[in-house]
């Protein structure tokens, strides 16, 4: 039987606390502030939306909970078997593998469900009772297809149409926000904090969030956007409260747009090796009401690496040539 190697105590935006936490001395700065300093690891099984078979099941029963996981180490394993050198070549219309088109040497697949405030989550999102994003305003898809159409270039037309991440602008999977949450490799991040500021290091694509506390918001945030947004934050006792807005408008959260969305986040220790991430979405354009949702971080005793994609994105300049040759050719 494998053991759980996460578990936490949840909070929201007004905390609920067990005695356990309770008991736990959280360690401050030299200013008196909750010390959140150290390389954190951002994994976990648990989606950030629900199943919809789930419905409002909130939490699975621990024998549920571990044949989830053995499942999942069994798929990890079988993923992992070395091919037949001998396999006949693939079909043209069959599918990747499972695994995709990276193999396990590239990935840290997280392989077990944390348990948050005694439960094992079936999702990040718990409010509202599904555990899904709300559904969206009327006139949604219309104002996504406008935006679609007028904020890029085609696809292969230049750079500027591939996706951000594959640009090495900000990690794919949105690890560094609006909503940092895991991807399939690279889930760590490193937080630093100052008297004045707390910047928290994604390891993708080595974003950096830039949080200012105590301070008010910049009147140029909302002109001048960044990837990450303008961020300002307080303490409120053992927690940092952190609001972002002013959102790059080229940015997404799972294909939405973000230019209007207000990210409320909180950190809070739980343990020496643990810290809840709680988080809040509100954008009335979007949605018809806010969500609300949280992921463990828990620590990691190793020092954060570069990263760096060490093909040199050669397949941009092959997907832009390749482009124009069939443009040519249709010329022809």
């Amino acid at each position: 039987m494998k053991t759980h190697l996460l578990t936490c105590i949840a909070f929201s935006l007004i905390p609920m606390v067990s005695a356990s936490a309770q008991d736990y001395e959280t360690p401050m700065t030299d200013w008196g502030v909750p010390d959140l300093q150290g390389v954190w690891k951002h994994a976990t099984v648990m989606p950030l939306e629900r199943p919809q078979a789930l419905g409002e099941k909130q939490a699975y029963t621990e024998a549920e909970a571990i044949a989830l996981e053995q499942a999942q180490q069994q798929r990890f394993e079988a993923d992992n078997e070395p091919l037949d050198p001998n396999r006949p070549a693939p079909e043209v219309a069959e599918s990747l593998p499972p695994i995709g088109n990276y193999d396990l040497f590239w990935r840290d697949d997280a392989q077990f469900i944390p348990t948050i405030d005694g439960e094992f989550r079936t999702s990040a999102i718990i409010r509202p009772a599904n555990g899904r994003m709300p559904e969206r305003v009327a006139g949604f898809n219309e104002r996504m297809a406008q935006l679609r159409a007028a904020a890029r270039p085609d696809r292969n037309d230049g750079p500027e149409g591939r996706g951000l991440g594959e640009r090495c602008l900000v990690g794919f999977g949105n690890t560094s926000g609006p909503v940092m949450q895991p991807v399939i490799y690279n889930s760590h991040m490193q937080i630093v904090q100052s008297p004045d500021y707390v910047a928290i290091n994604v390891e993708m694509a080595h974003d950096t969030r830039i949080i200012r506390i105590g301070d008010e918001r910049n009147p140029a945030a909302e002109e001048h956007r960044k990837w990450m947004g303008d961020s300002i934050g307080h303490y409120e006792g053992d927690t940092l409260v952190v609001e972002t807005k002013y959102f790059n408008s080229w940015h997404r959260l799972r294909g939405i747009a973000v230019e209007n969305m207000t990210v409320r986040e909180t950190f809070r220790r739980e343990s020496d090796y643990k810290i809840i991430y709680g988080f809040e979405v509100e954008d009335p354009s979007v949605f018809t009401e806010p969500f609300y949702g949280e992921y463990p971080l828990s620590s990691l005793a190793e020092p954060l690496y570069e990263y760096a994609c060490h093909e040199g994105n050669y397949g941009m300049i092959g997907i832009l040539a390749g482009a124009r040759r069939l443009e040519q050719l249709e010329g022809e």
